[in-house]
């Protein structure tokens, strides 16, 4: 039996004041996968999840969410925006913020209450940011601030994780808490769908990669569609970071190659 899709996108166009950001997108994501959605910059790949949400304008086409539109699906998929996106001077202390991660269950004019205050600080146990409950986030460093919305999102227990690239500027120890609680997710089932910019780490990270430029250039698993064509198609003439992304995806192979041995 064929599983139902966690995202779909059908006939997709979006343009802003005319001109299209995305452009006659077909594509499907499966349930239980670590994915990336890497390409160059204004390829519409930030564009994409905004899409998923409701936060852009569909020109054509439709979006569905484990086979629904996603306002019936809402409380099933959960959203990491970019960090420079985020208003950090808003008076909110660090478990404020997780705990809106808990409006959806309970609504947003319901108290929350000792059960949700736990499963936030659950969640900030789960990221590293424990001891920082109480701080203001425009307290928090830049790490610090992504772990945060990472907590609200897990406090949030949804199916699909939107994420537009959380390991953006992060420091190596919490680049790799991220990707192992990303890791986390997928092994328990869920779906994550990463906004992505370093093409030396995809074939590491992530179990399924979408390559975007506009328009869909390729979609599936790392190792069928991760390859210098597919790169040249999406990317052009910046050979020198496909060189280098081609030349980390060779090692990684080998190296997996030599431990199935």
């Amino acid at each position: 039996m064929k599983k139902t899709p966690a995202l779909e996108f059908h006939d997709l166009t979006v343009a802003y004041d005319i001109k299209p950001v995305l452009w006659d997108v077909d594509l499907s994501i499966p349930e239980g996968q670590l994915v990336a959605i890497v390409g160059p910059n204004g390829a519409g790949k930030s564009t994409l999840l905004k899409a998923a949400l409701n936060l852009a304008p569909l020109s054509s086409g439709f979006v569905r969410v484990y086979g629904a539109p996603y306002p019936e699906m809402r409380k099933r998929v959960a959203y990491v925006p970019q960090r420079e996106s985020v208003d950090w001077d808003f008076p909110a202390s660090v478990l404020d913020v997780v705990l809106m991660g808990r409006y959806g269950k309970r609504g947003w004019f319901q108290r929350t209450n000792a059960a949700d205050r736990t499963r936030a600080l659950d969640c900030l146990g789960k990221v590293g940011m424990l001891e920082f409950a109480d701080r203001q986030i425009s307290r928090l460093s830049g790490g610090q601030q992504q772990r945060t919305f990472l907590a609200r999102a897990l406090a949030q227990d949804a199916d699909l994780y939107l994420m537009d690239e959380p390991f953006a500027g992060v420091d190596v120890v919490t680049e790799r808490a991220i990707l192992t609680l990303l890791r986390e997710l997928r092994d328990t089932g869920k779906t994550v769908v990463c906004v992505h910019h370093d093409l030396q780490t995809v074939g590491e990270y992530f179990d399924w990669v979408v390559l975007l430029n506009m328009r869909l250039v390729a979609a599936g698993p790392i190792a069928e569609v991760f390859n210098t064509d597919k790169l040249q198609a999406t990317y052009g003439g910046h050979l020198s970071i496909l060189e280098r992304a081609a030349t980390r995806l060779l090692k990684d192979r080998r190296g997996r190659a030599r431990d199935a041995r």
